[in-house]
């Protein structure tokens, strides 16, 4: 038995899992280090581009206090806190790289939105191409940070911040697998290239993201908000990017579709592989309002957490994923559900690494 592993053995020994969360301990109380835990959450506080309402950067500290929350027992895998869970702590040079950057980003959209006036456009025409250095340091700071974790064999999730973030894990995991899928929740296709003229815009990372050759296909769910020019790409992708819209979904349900059976259409378009990128607003924005740009309709919480399990018991391995657009806002209510949302996908993930058993399934 390894070092790490003799550790989280002892602490899993000592630990109750049904006293209140401890606010000393780690994510959802639990006392296990990342060395020790086998799942490991990294924040990224980032939210440079967002080009509606700000907040995104404090999610990842807003899910961590609502965890504390969550009771640990889940009746598909009831012993899924023992397998390690934990988050490490925020990089404040990302942080700090954000908090700069927001202001004059923020400052430029509205010089773009005022249809550039020739006043100011020796102050803010540079803005673009400082926010796309910073944002490839970030890239290449998450490929360094996740890739490491994936080295030492570590389940990584990563809790952003805006939809821009986990650009650079997707990076590390392209290289180390030659194919896969994304399977993406959202509102919004996030298939603008360079958005405002963001390389790095939270509007652009899956643009970015059909850039690795190794990103197969794109399987879009719960889609509400789209321009021209990402439906002619979705149109003219030759199948890399399947689209189930709201639209389409509502209308499966009206039609008295059951649930399982649109998941079945949409796990037929999953490889063996998948990376799941769920950006909150994926949701019925009741579940997430403080989230930065909020759309009517969107999926209750179980359709998505039911889908998501649906495809771990068919047997496609998720190989990461990630969580995004979490804002605080004036309520807790976002935490909450983003806490919860993220435990979910964690142990799912776990589960179909092997890592723990669930109903049905058991671990490697």
């Amino acid at each position: 038995m390894s070092k790490a592993a003799a550790a989280r053995a002892e602490k899993i020994a000592s630990f109750d899992p049904n006293a209140p969360g401890d606010a000393d301990g780690g994510l959802f109380g639990l006392p296990f280090t990342p060395e020790e835990a086998q799942v490991v959450v990294v924040p990224v506080p980032w939210e440079v581009t967002v080009s509606y309402r700000a907040g995104t950067a404090n999610g990842p500290a807003a899910i961590r206090d609502a965890s504390l929350q969550v009771d640990l027992y889940d009746s598909d895998m009831p012993n899924a806190w023992q397998m390690g869970l934990a988050m490490e702590e925020e990089d404040e040079t990302i942080a700090a790289a954000s908090r700069a950057l927001r202001p004059l980003a923020a400052d430029y959209i509205t010089w773009l939105e005022a249809g550039k006036p020739e006043a100011d456009r020796q102050k803010f025409e540079g803005v673009p191409a400082q926010a796309t250095a910073e944002g490839e340091k970030m890239l290449q700071w998450l490929k360094a940070k996740t890739g490491a974790l994936l080295d030492a064999g570590k389940g990584v999730v990563v809790l952003g911040g805006d939809h821009s973030t986990p650009l650079g894990y997707l990076h590390a995991l392209a290289e180390r697998h030659e194919e896969f899928a994304i399977l993406q929740f959202d509102a919004h296709c996030d298939l603008r290239p360079a958005y405002e003229g963001f390389r790095f815009s939270h509007a652009s990372i899956m643009h970015n993201a059909l850039e690795l050759p190794q990103v197969k296909k794109l399987v879009q769910v719960g889609i509400r908000d789209m321009c021209q020019q990402e439906a002619e790409l979705i149109e003219h992708s030759n199948g890399r990017v399947a689209l189930f819209s709201q639209r389409f979904l509502s209308d499966e349900k009206f039609a008295k579709k059951s649930w399982k059976k649109v998941c079945g259409k949409i796990i037929a378009q999953l490889p063996r592989k998948v990376y799941i990128s769920f950006d909150i607003d994926g949701l019925d924005p009741k579940l997430c309002p403080g989230t930065g740009t909020p759309v009517p309709g969107g999926l209750e919480y179980e359709e998505a957490t039911y889908l998501i399990r649906a495809i771990v018991r068919e047997g496609i391995q998720i190989i990461g994923c990630d969580l995004n657009e979490v804002a605080p806002g004036d309520t807790d209510w976002n935490g909450i559900v983003g806490a919860r949302l993220l435990y979910q996908l964690c142990n799912w993930m776990a589960v179909s690494q092997g890592r723990l058993a669930a109903k049905g399934m058991h671990a490697e």
